[in-house]
């Protein structure tokens, strides 16, 4: 009997049927066998952190404040400069952090400089403040404050802008700053903005009287004492000391002003 070849029909059948096996071999052995993880694998599962660290974190890190933490360790490191300048006037611009100031030398020859120039040998204007300035002496930064050798003159209580006052909040004429008077009398609650203390929120704790001979009102916020900024009440209740000249740095609204005051003798 003659050999024939098989038709090419035949063959692509073949091919076709032997793919199917082995596709159905393949699905069979995939669904049946089991999966496993390649290795020592284990789930990972977040981590969240305990309240004490949470907090003792944002304590030490505020997003909304420009400066770094390492700005900030350097900024309360600052000393008052003994260099012999006066500081009679300052120009900031917080918002690029520029400024000018004009400075006078022991001779009492004044100049305007910049934040960034050269003042004398070796000292740079490095930063302007609300009230100081801050000076690069050799890599080292002190601070220089507005000339307060005028005796400042006693608070008096600003006249309402709105509508007068009766009768019996009225301030009265006699009233003196006297240090337990204004320790007893006015109230201070800490404002925190971004897990920071960055003032002293002032409040009335008798009819008013304390508030308003000392220059202050309600809702003041005390940022800094003679240049030094306080946190606590207790940073403001330790500088009413007897016969003690305050300049406080006030923020009222949405300005920021110095309010003097003399405390008795005792």
């Amino acid at each position: 009997m003659p050999f024939t070849l098989p038709s090419p029909f035949a063959i692509l059948a073949a091919l076709l049927a032997l793919l199917i096996i082995i596709q159905a071999v393949r699905l069979f052995w995939t669904i049946t066998s089991p999966v496993a993880p390649i290795g020592n694998w284990q789930p990972l599962y977040p981590q969240a952190m305990k309240n004490n660290a949470r907090t003792e974190l944002f304590s030490r890190f505020d997003p909304f404040f420009r400066n770094t933490e390492a700005e900030q360790i350097s900024q309360d490191n600052e000393v008052v400069t003994a260099l012999p300048l006066t500081l009679f006037g300052i120009r900031s611009n917080e918002a690029s952090g520029g400024g000018a100031a004009i400075v006078a030398d022991s001779a009492g020859v004044q100049q305007s400089v910049a934040v960034g120039q050269e003042i004398m040998p070796g000292v740079l204007l490095h930063a302007v403040a609300f009230d100081h300035i801050v000076l690069s002496n050799n890599g080292k930064l002190e601070k220089l404050f507005l000339d307060q050798s005028v005796p400042a003159q006693n608070a008096t209580p600003a006249e309402p802008a709105v509508a007068p006052t009766s009768e019996a909040n009225a301030p009265s004429s006699d009233v003196k700053l006297n240090p337990q008077r204004l320790a007893s009398g006015i109230g201070l609650a800490p404002r925190s903005e971004g897990g920071k203390v960055t003032g002293l929120v002032v409040s009335a704790k008798d009819d008013g009287t304390a508030l308003q001979s000392a220059g202050l009102r309600a809702g003041d916020i005390i940022l800094s004492v003679n240049g030094t900024p306080v946190r606590t009440p207790a940073d403001l209740a330790s500088q009413f000391r007897a016969g003690a000249r305050l300049s406080v740095e006030v923020e009222r609204g949405a300005q920021k002003i110095l309010v003097a005051m003399i405390l008795e003798q005792s």
